[in-house]
C-alpha cells in the first residue's frame, strides 16, 4: 500500500500568525472599548440596507483578515445598539466586561470538553464552584446547585422541566403552572416547550405596585383542584421587565408551601442586587425558593449568553436529566463532583464557567458589591430628579435599579397621551447620550430607566434626566 501525501495544513496556524490574528483584533477591541462613551447610544438606521448588503454565498476563497475586522468593525458593529455603553439605560443592560472575553479566549482555544467530569476535572471543578458562589448568594444549603445556562429563558426552561419530574405523573396534561400577569414571557415559553397548553398556564392578577395577588392566587389554585387539576408551580418575579417590581418572596414561599406548589423566582434581573444590604432587604425569603433563575451578564455585568439556574435539591436536576450511554465515561462516585451532562439538557457545552469565575477571582466579589450599590443609588436619584420635572409620574418606584414614568399634559386623552410619550421617548434618543425603551403596564405607554451597566455613572445620569426635560419641553 502506497503512502499518502502530507495532508493539508492550511488551518493550523504558526505561533507568529496567531500573534498577529490576536494583536490586530486586540488593536480593534482596545479602540472599541475606549470609544464607548462616546459613541451613540443606539444607531440602527439604515440597518435592513446594512444587513442585505452583507448577504453572501458560501465562499471558496479566503479574504484578508484585516478587510474582515474593517467589516466589523467598522459596518457591522456601529449599526445596533450601544448595549456595552454607558448611555444603555434599555431594556435590561448588560455590559460586557472585558476579563470574561478574555476568558472566553482561553476557553475557546484550549477547548476543552466539560460536558463530562472526567473530561476535564480541574476546569469543571472552577465551574462547579462558581455554580456552589451562585447558591452562596442566594443564601442556598450546601445540598443545593448551581448550573450556568445560555441566559434565563433556557433556566426558567429547565425548572420546569425539573419540577414537572419531581411533581407530576409521566401523564402531566392536569398539570397547572401560576404565574403574574407582570411575568417574563420566557414563562410561557417555557411551559409550551415543555408540553404543556396554554390553557394550563394561568396569568394571576398584580396589585398597584406590579406585585403578584396571593389572594388571587389561592382562588386559582382552589378553583383548578375543585375541577380535579393539579396545581405543581408557580413562578414570581425579583425584578419584573416591565416595572421592576419584587414580589413579595416570603409570603410567597408561605404560599407556595400552603398549596403544595414548587416555587420558582425569576430573579434574572434583579437577583444579583441580594449582594447589597439593600437588595437584600427587598429580595427576603428567595433564599426559601425551590429554584431561582440568575442572569450573570445582568447583575454580574458579564457577556450575553451567561445565565444561571440554582436548584435547592441538586438532587432534582440529577432524576430530571439523567440518561446514561454507554460511549461516556463513568460518573464520579464522589457526589461532591459534577457531571455536567447529568444535570442538565446539554451534553457539548462550552467553558461557560471562566468567564465569570476570572472576573470575580480578580476582583473579589466586593467590587461587583459596590457597583451593584451605585446603580441603587443612580436609579433612586433618576427617579427623585424626575419627581420635580412638572407633568412627569413616577408609575413605579425603583425597587432596584429600575424605573417607569409617565409624562402627563392636561386635557389630553388617554391615547393622547401615549402619543405624548412616544414623542418624548423618541427625542431622548435621536439625541444619542442615552437609549431608553418603553413598556405597555396596564393599558397604558409608560417610558422606562434601568441602570444595570458597570460603565453608567452620575455624568451619564445627568445626561438623561437633562435629555429627557429637554424632549418634555420640546412637547409643551
Amino acid at each position: 500500500m502506497s503512502e499518502l501525501p502530507p495532508g493539508p495544513r492550511e488551518l493550523e496556524l504558526s505561533a507568529p500568525e496567531m500573534r498577529r490574528l490576536v494583536m490586530l483584533a486586540l488593536e480593534r477591541l482596545v479602540a472599541h472599548v475606549e470609544s464607548l462613551p462616546r459613541q451613540p447610544s443606539a444607531d440602527v438606521a439604515g440597518g435592513a440596507e446594512l444587513a442585505r448588503s452583507l448577504r453572501e454565498s458560501l465562499p471558496e476563497e479566503g479574504a484578508p483578515y484585516e478587510d474582515l475586522l474593517a467589516l466589523l468593525f467598522e459596518r457591522a458593529v456601529p449599526k445596533s445598539f450601544n448595549t456595552a455603553g454607558p448611555g444603555y439605560l434599555a431594556y435590561i443592560p448588560g455590559g460586557g466586561l472585558f476579563h470574561a472575553g478574555v476568558a472566553d479566549l482561553i476557553a475557546d482555544v484550549t477547548n476543552r470538553f466539560v460536558g463530562v467530569w472526567m473530561a476535564a476535572p480541574g476546569l469543571v471543578q472552577i465551574e462547579a464552584n462558581v455554580g456552589r458562589w451562585l447558591c452562596e448568594m442566594a443564601g442556598y444549603p450546601s445540598s443545593a446547585l448551581g448550573l450556568l445556562t445560555t441566559g434565563g429563558s433556557m433556566a426558567n426552561l429547565i425548572a420546569l422541566v425539573t419540577a414537572r419530574r419531581e411533581r407530576l405523573p409521566e401523564d402531566f396534561l392536569s398539570g397547572v403552572l401560576y404565574t403574574s400577569d407582570q411575568a417574563h414571557h420566557s414563562v410561557q415559553k417555557a411551559a409550551l416547550l415543555a408540553g404543556f397548553p396554554p390553557a394550563r398556564v394561568r396569568s394571576v392578577p398584580s396589585d398597584g405596585e406590579f406585585r403578584i395577588r396571593l389572594d388571587a392566587l389561592a382562588e386559582a389554585v382552589a378553583t383548578d383542584r375543585a375541577a380535579g387539576l393539579r396545581p405543581f408551580f408557580l413562578v414570581v418575579s425579583a425584578g419584573t421587565t416591565n416595572t421592576g417590581a419584587v414580589d413579595d418572596l416570603g409570603a410567597a414561599a408561605d404560599a407556595a408551601r400552603a398549596h403544595g406548589l414548587w416555587l420558582h423566582v425569576d430573579a434574572a434581573y434583579g437577583g444579583f442586587f441580594v449582594l447589597t444590604e439593600r437588595g437584600r432587604r427587598v429580595l427576603h425569603g428567595l433564599e426559601r425558593a425551590d429554584s431561582i433563575t440568575l442572569d450573570p451578564h445582568k447583575g454580574l455585568f458579564l457577556p450575553y449568553g451567561t445565565g444561571s439556574l440554582l436548584v435547592r435539591d441538586g438532587g432534582a436536576l440529577r432524576r430530571a436529566h439523567s440518561v446514561h450511554a454507554e460511549y461516556l465515561p463513568p460518573v464520579p462516585e464522589d457526589p461532591d463532583f459534577v457531571d455536567y451532562s447529568t444535570v442538565s439538557p446539554e451534553l457539548s457545552r462550552d467553558f461557560r464557567g471562566l468567564r465569570v469565575w476570572l472576573p470575580i477571582k480578580m476582583h473579589g466579589i466586593a467590587a461587583f458589591r459596590r457597583a451593584l450599590d451605585e446603580k441603587l443609588d443612580l436609579a433612586a436619584w433618576a427617579a427623585a430628579e424626575l419627581r420635580k420635572v412638572v407633568g412627569v409620574e413616577i408609575v413605579a418606584e425603583p425597587q432596584l435599579s429600575l424605573l417607569a414614568f409617565r409624562v402627563t399634559k392636561p386635557g389630553l386623552d388617554d391615547a393622547a397621551t401615549d402619543d405624548l410619550n412616544r414623542r418624548v421617548m423618541e427625542a431622548v434618543n435621536a439625541r444619542g447620550r442615552v437609549y431608553i425603551t418603553s413598556t405597555i403596564a396596564r393599558g397604558r405607554f409608560l417610558i422606562r430607566i434601568c441602570v444595570l451597566s458597570f460603565r453608567t455613572h452620575l455624568d451619564r445620569m445627568h445626561m438623561a434626566i437633562e435629555d429627557i426635560r429637554g424632549a418634555i419641553e420640546e412637547q409643551r
